[in-house]
């Protein structure tokens, strides 16, 4: 079939705990892969990645530029974080406007962010491994907003705030939401440039 006239697929999904967002095995480690989840098309590709440890919106695609534009500045990714005790006002003001944290090694402060403080727990599908036993003491969940992607970004940033991520779930990436999926469940997006409100995934 002509490239002019092949027709690409995206889809969603709630990538849950424990899974890596890749479809080749790494050696030694016999770890989840997205392929269990769906039959997906065999030149299917994870837009972005999300840690083995956390959980939520995922994004795959057949098309390489969709993919490239996805993970651009340009495009807000929303995470919901639990995370060790009851978090200041000071701390969520400190992840507004940046905070340092190691990238390869290397000392990097970044780029500020929204950030807020949820009166009560968003609703979220349970995780499959529990968290961990409540008289342990409390906790808090934040939304935090970026607009870029670096190497566990998120748990580094609350740990610099003294604050520790227990749990990790992306809600939004540009105007797709998690909705209401479970996870593990997959859904093809029928059209990504509606979605994203300019012209992404075109072929």
């Amino acid at each position: 079939m002509a490239e002019s006239n092949y027709k690409h697929q995206h889809f969603k999904l709630f990538k849950p705990y424990g899974f890596l967002s890749q479809f080749v095995p790494e050696s030694r480690k016999n770890k989840h892969l997205l392929g269990d989840l769906f039959d997906f098309p065999n030149n299917i590709m994870a837009i972005g990645r999300l840690d083995h440890d956390s959980e939520g919106l995922l994004l795959l695609t057949t098309d390489g530029m969709t993919s490239f534009k996805v993970r651009s500045k340009n495009i807000e990714k929303e995470y919901f974080v639990q995370v060790d005790g009851e978090i200041t006002e000071d701390a969520i003001l400190k992840l507004q406007s940046g905070v340092d944290i190691t990238v390869n090694g290397e000392n990097y402060q970044t780029l500020p962010c929204k950030a807020f403080k949820f009166d009560e727990e968003p609703e979220l599908p349970e995780r499959g491994r529990k968290i961990r036993d409540p008289k342990h003491g409390p906790t808090s969940w934040i939304s935090i907003t970026l607009n870029e992607g670096k190497n566990r970004q998120i748990r580094k940033m609350t740990a610099a705030v003294g604050f520790a991520t227990l749990r990790l779930v992306r809600v939004r990436i540009g105007n797709i939401h998690i909705d209401n999926l479970q996870a593990g469940e997959v859904v093809e997006l029928a059209n990504v440039d509606a979605v994203f409100g300019h012209s992404i995934g075109s072929s």
